[in-house]
């Protein structure tokens, strides 16, 4: 997909969702709107990120695009699949012990330190833990075989290394999963509000992966915006505590500036590099 097809698409789900918002505001109104909006940025973000770890895993396993869309299809059916089951725990959760919720701002702030200082491009995809484990249970091939997730030689099964990254990508789904619901709760825990903003953010997931992968260079310091957002809603969620309530306004003023300055500052540095290369 082309960078101005995928940009067009991106804007159709998001247009979409700003319709769905506006529908929640005039049936269940301004705050349930707020917090559906605050939802929706919060994990639109967090999906910027688990898209780099994506084109990462592609990369190093040496996927082509037009095999790359297949794996896409599935791994947004499975994160699907996960809402829905992370949702409905989690809020269970959340209502018979409230006290989570300190421990999920806990998490967060800790994701969100390891994310600001992890080094992503020492990481070896292929030494993964999950695909050795994998290796053992059944043997992998050394090459793509088309699109096929499995194919048979001399009567034994082997997974393609296609299968091997389906299997890698809905791994990173649940990890995915497991720092997104928290952070939602930090705006609303409210079922309906968290699974339908998760819902909008997945659905352009396709999308925004062909704009990051054609122009994820020119953004490589969205990341730390993403970690400092994920900083924030744990700080939001344990100061609950404290019997503090930062308001949802203020909330998603703050996560737009983060976002906001660190896709400005990855566009500025990234137009500084290329003009020192080409000099």
């Amino acid at each position: 997909m082309s960078t101005k097809k995928a940009l067009k698409w991106v804007g159709f789900w998001i247009g979409l969702a700003l319709a769905f918002n506006a529908g929640i505001y005039l049936f269940m109104g301004k705050e349930s709107a707020l917090e559906f909006l605050g939802g929706f940025v919060i994990e639109k973000s967090l999906s910027i990120d688990n898209l780099f770890l994506f084109i990462m895993v592609f990369s190093s396993f040496g996927i082509k695009q037009e095999y790359q869309r297949r794996i896409l299809n599935y791994g947004i059916i499975g994160a699907l699949i996960l809402r829905l089951i992370f949702v409905l725990l989690g809020v269970t959760i959340v209502n018979m012990f409230h006290w989570i919720l300190y421990v999920f701002g806990a998490i967060l702030i800790i994701s969100g330190v390891r994310m600001i200082f992890k080094n992503e491009e020492n990481d070896s995809v292929k030494d993964s833990k999950i695909i050795k484990v994998l290796g053992k249970i059944i043997p992998v091939t050394d090459k793509v075989e088309g699109d096929k997730f499995f194919v048979r030689k001399n009567k034994i099964l082997y997974a393609t290394p296609l299968f091997a990254v389906l299997i890698l990508i809905e791994f990173t789904d649940i990890i995915f999963a497991v720092d997104s619901i928290p952070a939602i709760f930090s705006v609303t825990t409210d079922p309906f509000i968290v699974y339908t903003s998760n819902i909008f953010a997945i659905m352009g997931l396709r999308s925004m992966y062909f704009v990051l992968g054609n122009l994820h260079e020119k953004f490589k310091y969205v990341k730390y915006g993403v970690a400092m957002i994920l900083v924030f809603t744990g700080v939001k969620l344990s100061v609950l505590m404290f019997d503090i309530k930062i308001p949802i306004e203020l909330s998603l003023g703050i996560i737009f500036f983060i976002l906001a300055s660190s896709i400005i500052l990855s566009v500025l540095f990234s137009g500084r590099k290329k003009e020192i290369k080409e000099v």
